[in-house]
Parts: C-alpha cells; sequence; structure tokens
C-alpha cells in the first residue's frame, strides 16, 4: 500500500479497479502535521485524466502493471499482431489500443505490451525511433538553414516536418510523443 506521499510522478496505482499513472504531483502541508496531496493520474486503459485529492492517513493500492518486450509482427486493417521472441507467445492487439503507436510501427521493432490483471492495455514505443524518408521535396539551392521545415514521408507513412536540408533515403530520429524531428543519422 502507498501512503500520499508516497505518490511521486510516474507511480501507477490501482483506483476502483482500473490502473491510473501520476503525472502531477503537489503536497500542501496543513497545520498540526496533516498533510494534503494533489495529484492528476491518467487512466492507464481510457486515457483519461483525473485530479484526485489524497489525505496523509488515506492508503493507496499499487496497480500490478508489467511490461513485456515483444516483436512487431503484421497488421490486418483491425488488429496488430506481436511475438515474444523467448516464448514465441503471440499478442493480438485491436488497433484502438494501438493509440500513437500504429504511427510508429515496421515489421520486426521491438516494443513494449503493458499488462494489467493478464490483459493489454497499452503498446510501450522507445522515446525515438529511427525512421527512413522515403519521400520529401528537394531543397532549393541555398534555401538550407536549419529554421526552413518541410513536409516528408517515412517508410511508416507517417508525415512530419524536417530541416530542408533532409534528403529521400536519409534516416532520422523522430520523438514518439511529440512527433517531432530529432536528428539525422550520420
Amino acid at each position: 500500500m502507498y501512503s500520499p506521499t508516497d505518490l511521486k510522478k510516474g507511480a501507477v496505482i490501482q483506483l476502483d479497479g482500473q490502473p491510473f499513472k501520476v503525472v502531477e504531483y503537489s503536497q500542501k502541508v496543513m497545520g498540526r502535521g496533516g498533510s494534503i496531496v494533489n495529484v492528476k493520474v491518467k487512466n492507464l486503459i481510457t486515457g483519461a485524466l483525473l485530479p484526485k485529492t489524497f489525505k496523509g492517513q488515506d492508503k493507496i493500492e499499487p496497480a500490478e502493471v508489467n511490461n513485456r518486450a515483444v516483436q512487431y509482427l503484421y497488421n490486418d486493417g483491425t488488429d496488430f499482431f506481436f511475438m515474444d521472441p523467448e516464448t514465441f507467445e503471440q499478442y493480438q492487439v485491436n488497433k484502438d489500443l494501438t493509440d500513437s503507436a500504429k504511427d510508429f510501427l515496421k515489421e520486426g521493432d521491438t516494443v513494449e505490451l503493458q499488462f494489467f490483471n493478464g490483459t493489454i492495455i497499452a503498446v510501450i514505443l522507445p522515446k525515438n525511433l529511427w525512421l527512413e524518408v522515403t519521400y520529401t521535396e528537394n531543397a532549393v539551392k541555398g534555401d538550407t538553414s536549419s529554421s526552413i521545415v518541410k513536409d516528408a514521408t517515412l517508410e511508416t507513412g507517417l508525415v512530419v516536418k524536417v530541416p530542408a536540408f533532409i534528403k529521400t533515403g536519409d534516416v532520422v530520429s523522430i520523438d514518439t510523443e511529440t512527433y517531432a524531428y530529432r536528428e539525422r543519422k550520420k
């Protein structure tokens, strides 16, 4: 059991039978040693954000959430298929659960599946992924400063903004949370 002061950012707790992740934390100390903890929690199943307040003596149940490294195999339009590389067990995940991960997945990629009570609740991507640019306009001569951006289509079909010096065939790093270009592979 957690006490309210254990609820630091990133802690995973269980409320009303659902797993939540603490995304914001603040503590207010009251007179005579009492305190109130205000948190903002994200439901790991629905994605909903909720504000919650806990008093000093409240007990909070930790959620049994675990991650398993898997290899992405393919999708059939409605479901995505993954395989545990050690046990060869296969997992079928509905496209609704893949969230933004579907924009970055390519065959053979290693990602993590997040489980709660034996049920898959999310596909977890690495923070950054390297993807090849399959199409982008050529830069106009003299227009290659890094402040000018253009659209680039990546090997997964995702279109992102990249600096003007990026060419078709370049491999670039993309932040999977913000969809922002990070750097070009040397």
